[in-house]
């Protein structure tokens, strides 16, 4: 009857007659006031398991900081007042302007902690939206554990450390990583996609600023860095540079190194993991493996100011591991394939359309995703799984199945067969009928490190 109607309907514990479930939902305060936020979260199981559905809510709740709610609201303050600072000039001017400001509230609310966030003021907001978010001091919560080792290279005031924090899982910094953060930092200058709960390490004294880099401000961001670098030091302050994985890795290091000495400093370089290999690590690649891979080599998608990089040909036992590629996917997954190499972009042989690879995007963190799949198939299967997750990388090899999905038998076996004759039926074999896989989050052991 009521499908004869036009009626949704919802019968309960008969999830088959259903034409809509009901969420499991929490409206998150703003404990400052104890008022409700705009901020609501929603759970289903479609009919699965609804009590389970109370239990994901739950959990899902306690993992978020009780600042979360007031950090959505003044978002919305801060999109207001990028949206509505224009007056009467231009239409092109006041639409530029707005652009501009409705970026740095993009960048807010991508990479800045929650409770930085949330503690925004008036006039906090009237910095970012100018632009002049380095005189604002981060809120981040201080946990320092102890370590029984020491870092002594610190023992006087005014340097400067070039440090590396790993992939991003805290667990991966290295003891000489954590002692620069918690026991010497005075100033930490920090590129934006290093993670919160890197951060979070850091003493609440110590000031922190986050690099402003955004598309077209990359070079104007570095060169910002570097100059604050050197001006609290030569105030007599230990500045912590902090990157990604191991700042010599594309991590423009070399560059600093250099310009630090021309100020009469020399800087301290503290190695970190790099990404390029703990990344696939994570998702279950081994960049080299007997019998699959005999060697790796770690490339960038992009150039210096942007520009186009030669990619490396196919070599049947060889593993490309491809930093800051994703964005530019289509392109570099073009060059690989395009046969006779007329656009220059590839040295070497053009690579198959089965040959493996996989998209890992916040490797080591709690929402990590891997995409894996063919180069054939690999941009359309990233179109349809959404929004990307910075920082991502891209491998490229037959390391790539070597472990199969977690829990498979994998295959060591591919150098055997030098002709690549039953490569197709080990995809096959490894996606079975999809065209791509992908796997949400990692590992829940390593909650117990």
């Amino acid at each position: 009857m009521c499908e004869s109607r036009r009626i949704p309907l919802n019968v309960a514990d008969m999830p088959d007659l259903c034409d809509f479930t009901f969420n499991s939902t929490h409206r998150f305060v703003d404990p400052a006031t104890n008022e409700p936020t705009s901020l609501q979260l929603g759970v289903t199981t479609n009919g699965q398991g609804c009590r389970l559905a109370s239990r994901i809510r739950r959990d899902i709740v306690s993992t978020l900081p009780r600042e979360i709610g007031a950090a959505v609201r003044k978002v919305g303050q801060l999109r207001k007042l990028g949206k509505g600072q224009s007056t009467a000039i231009e239409d092109a001017i006041i639409d530029e302007a707005m652009r501009r400001r409705m970026r740095w509230v993009a960048q807010v609310s991508e990479y800045w902690p929650y409770t930085q966030i949330a503690a925004l003021s008036h006039s906090n907001m009237a910095s970012i939206l100018d632009g002049d978010v380095h005189t604002l001091n981060p809120v981040i919560p201080s946990a320092a554990p102890a370590s029984v080792h020491s870092f002594s290279a610190a023992t006087l005031p005014g340097k400067i450390f070039l440090v590396g924090s790993g992939p991003g899982h805290p667990a991966l910094l290295t003891l000489a990583t954590h002692a620069a953060l918690t026991k010497h930092a005075q100033l930490v200058l920090s590129d934006k996609l290093v993670p919160a709960a890197v951060l979070a390490l850091i003493p609440s004294h110590v000031e922190i600023r986050i690099a402003r880099k955004f598309p077209g401000n990359a070079e104007g961001a570095q060169q910002e860095m570097m100059e604050a670098a050197v001006e609290a030091a030569c105030r007599g302050l230990n500045v912590v540079r902090l990157k990604q994985g191991d700042p010599m890795i594309y991590g423009r290091a070399g560059e600093e190194i250099i310009y630090f000495r021309s100020k009469g400093i020399e800087p301290i370089v503290v190695p970190g993991v790099t990404s390029a290999i703990a990344g696939p690590t994570f998702a279950g690649i081994p960049v080299t493996q007997r019998g699959a891979a005999e060697n790796v080599i770690v490339t960038t998608g992009v150039g210096r100011q942007g520009k186009d990089v030669r990619i490396p040909g196919y070599e049947r036992g060889r593993t490309v591991v491809m930093l800051m590629g994703v964005a530019r996917l289509p392109s570099v997954v073009d060059a690989m394939l395009r046969t006779g190499n007329e656009n220059g972009r590839r040295s070497g042989t053009a690579f198959p359309p089965h040959t493996p690879v996989a998209i890992i995007e916040r490797a080591s963190m709690p929402d990590q995703r891997v995409t894996y799949s063919t180069l054939a198939d690999i941009v359309q299967a990233m179109t349809s799984i959404g929004e990307q997750r910075p920082p991502g990388m891209i491998v490229v090899g037959w390391a790539v199945l070597t472990l199969g999905s977690r829990g498979g038998e994998g295959d060591t076996t591919i150098l055997d067969d030098p002709t690549g004759n039953d490569d197709e039926e080990r995809i096959k074999l490894w996606l079975g009928t999809s065209r791509w896989r992908v796997s949400e989050g990692i590992d829940d052991r390593w909650t117990e490190l």
